[in-house]
């Protein structure tokens, strides 16, 4: 009777961790759907290039970069590796990936997570922003930027780049698909300046010139 109901209790148990697991995926899946983007790390070669680009860009110590999207935090992690004296923040809606990510970041103390959709981030403080999200989501997040970036801050991108802006440098070292852009945001093209107005000046006459066609023209008729 005893051992009865000693396996019901650990049926009972392991229904309930299926179920908890079940749930969060379930989860994971709605927000997924919600914001159009999926729970996806970058590997090591990826991370290494973003990181190589942000380099270019010339961080100073104390800077902010917003990784938004932070996932289940592969990126986050590299960065604050790479940047120890840099505060990285990273951004994550979904719970599941979130509380992945913190417990992956909670031994570093130039880390602080959010979470909250990086489209509600106030980004005033960014000196720098990366991101790995998908086609669907790039749009509006550029005019998310264009509203709240400082004109000239490094903006990383990892395999789905921004349409109609100006890449300043990239690395594919992890192939196409893996391709990382950087743009120094806004990242359009200046327009060029617009020509000036052309006086139409008539050419100083040349009097042997105006003789000599004065002589081989046709008398007048009287």
């Amino acid at each position: 009777m005893f051992l009865h109901n000693a396996m019901s209790l650990h049926d009972y148990l392991s229904l309930a961790v299926l179920a908890i697991v079940f749930a969060l995926l379930l989860c994971t899946l709605v927000f997924q759907a919600l914001t159009g983007v999926p729970p996806a790390s970058s590997n090591a070669t990826e991370a290494a290039d973003i990181v190589a680009l942000l380099r270019k860009a010339g961080l100073r110590d104390g800077a902010v970069i917003y990784e938004l999207g932070a996932g289940w935090g592969s990126l986050v992690l590299a960065l604050a590796r790479a940047f120890p004296d840099v505060q990285i923040r990273g951004v994550e809606l979904s719970p599941l990936p979130f509380c992945v990510a913190w417990l992956r970041t909670r031994g570093f103390s130039n880390v602080t997570l959010l979470r909250k959709s990086f489209y509600d981030c106030d980004l005033g403080d960014a000196d720098a922003v990366t991101c790995y999200l998908m086609t669907r989501a790039m749009p509006r997040l550029a005019a998310l930027l264009d509203r709240r970036l400082a004109p000239g801050t490094p903006v990383v991108t990892l395999s789905f780049w921004f349409r109609e802006r100006t890449v300043a440098a990239s690395l594919k070292s992890a192939g196409l698909l893996g391709a990382a852009a950087l743009y120094y945001w806004p990242a359009r093209d200046a327009p060029s300046p617009a020509s000036p107005p052309v006086a139409l000046v008539e050419p100083p006459e040349d009097k042997g010139q105006s003789a000599s066609s004065a002589s081989s023209a046709p008398p007048a008729s009287p």
